[in-house]
């Protein structure tokens, strides 16, 4: 075990399963460190922990059981649901505290945990640092409970049920979907039960792929990272709308009738400017990241609307949400937060928001998605030896000014870190395709001859 790292990222706790931090002995630690964190009186406390379907699942579900148990915890165990739904259980159950084991759209061989509050809420920045200074603490001493008060475990078999009709109940109740043709990728992930039934019980004729999971193909070549399986079932089968989730279900990518890919900055266009004509959106204010195109800023403006942008991560754009008091908000990659309906992405939920518009306004997807015209982007991942500020770097800023006035007010440079690889993160984004290409390379370029590893040959 390692000491005095933080465990936590920008979403919880991810790594390569039985290497640290994702190792079973870490897990127990979490367990007691969280039970003994939200252990505050004598009542019972309860958790509720759901998981996608890893087969390294198993082993954190196990670990953490014990630990939160030994602690003095009650667990309710789920089992496989999207994490959104145990966003939903944690309050449904009025429980202390939720836990989702999963590493989302990542590979079957990581994983990771993430934590909810009593209110669906993550947990916040102070919470975690705490919990991670218990689990990292080799000299800790674990305040036991006595042996009578240790935690039990059950299952909970109509938690699917529970929160299908939590989804159901965000759809206008006399809207059907009867004679709406359905393509549905559920990345053989966490929604491959629940995300069928929610749309056949709607009345969709729906064709389904990605829903037979066996703990390693979870993500692979299917879902939201590649919805190309999804474009190609809707136009072989004439459907109205392709839908792709991705392993843990909390983001979606749409397909619209004519095959064209309809990413999260299309969806939050079309689903703004209907809350703004309900009077749904406070202040016309709509909240996504950094890596949002220029063109739903623009569009936002043109509505008489406002676009507040936060740093790349559903959690700083949820943060945000809640300081400026706005309804809505998400990710270009897809993560989409309702918070009407959720505190938190659900992949699910926003298909059925565009659905319902879809319904209300009687327009194919395509008409729907082709109101925001994307700027060209180009995003460029460089690998790197070391992460010195960008603005400490001389020459890097006056290329990247150069380009800016190049660009003028109709394009965006962004030069960031990954926050969990050695990589640079360059996007140059603009209206004319062959610049921005250019620009971009002439950046990564740069970077690369800077801080790059010099043995590294694929930069892409």
């Amino acid at each position: 075990m390692r000491v005095g790292k933080n465990l936590f990222g920008t979403d919880g706790i991810r790594g390569l399963v039985n290497e640290f931090p994702m190792e079973p002995e870490i897990a127990i630690r979490l367990g007691l460190a969280v039970g003994e964190y939200f252990r505050k009186d004598k009542k019972r406390h309860k958790v509720v922990i759901g998981k996608d379907t890893r087969r390294s699942g198993y082993i954190f579900e196990t670990a953490l059981t014990s630990g939160l148990c030994a602690s003095g915890m009650d667990v309710y165990l789920v089992g496989p649901l999207p994490t959104p739904a145990i966003s939903f259980l944690t309050k449904n159950m009025r429980a202390d505290l939720g836990i989702v084991i999963s590493a989302s759209h990542n590979p079957y061989y990581d994983n990771g945990i993430k934590f909810f509050d009593s209110t669906g809420f993550k947990l916040s920045n102070e919470a975690e640092e705490h919990i991670s200074s218990m689990v990292l603490d080799p000299t800790i001493n674990w305040n036991y409970p006595k042996s009578h008060e240790v935690g039990r475990a059950f299952k909970i078999e109509d938690s699917p049920g529970r929160y299908i009709v939590s989804l159901k109940n965000s759809f206008p109740p006399d809207y059907k979907l009867d004679g709406i043709k359905i393509v549905l990728d559920c990345a053989n992930g966490a929604a491959y039960k629940v995300a069928p039934l929610v749309f056949e019980e709607l009345g969709a004729d729906v064709i389904k792929i990605g829903v037979s999971p066996n703990g390693l193909n979870i993500n692979e070549e299917c879902g939201a990272l590649y919805p190309e399986k999804v474009r190609d079932l809707v136009l072989k089968n004439g459907a109205d709308i392709g839908i792709a989730l991705d392993g843990d279900g909390d983001r979606v990518i749409l397909v619209d009738e004519k095959g064209r890919i309809v990413d999260g900055d299309q969806i939050m266009a079309f689903c703004a400017e209907d809350m703004m004509e309900n009077g749904e959106l406070p202040g016309g204010v709509l909240v996504a990241t950094v890596m949002s195109n220029m063109a739903l800023e623009i569009f936002m403006q043109e509505k008489g609307g406002k676009l507040i942008r936060t740093p790349v991560g559903d959690r700083y754009v949820v943060e945000k949400m809640r300081d400026i008091g706005a309804s809505f908000g998400g990710e270009q990659s897809g993560h989409l937060i309702f918070f009407k309906y959720s505190t938190t992405g659900d992949g699910i939920l926003a298909a059925l928001q565009a659905l319902k518009i879809m319904i209300k306004k009687g327009k194919r997807l395509s008409e729907l998605a082709g109101k925001l015209e994307l700027f060209p982007q180009k995003l460029i991942n460089v690998p790197i030896t070391q992460k010195i500020p960008f603005e400490q770097i001389s020459e890097i800023q006056k290329l990247k000014n150069k380009i800016v006035e190049r660009l003028k007010n109709r394009g965006r440079v962004l030069l960031r870190y990954s926050g969990t690889e050695p990589k640079a993160r360059i996007m140059v984004e603009g209206e004319d395709l062959d610049l921005v290409e250019k620009f971009a390379e002439e950046l990564a370029n740069t970077v690369r001859s800077l801080l790059g590893n010099k043995d590294e040959e694929n930069f892409k």
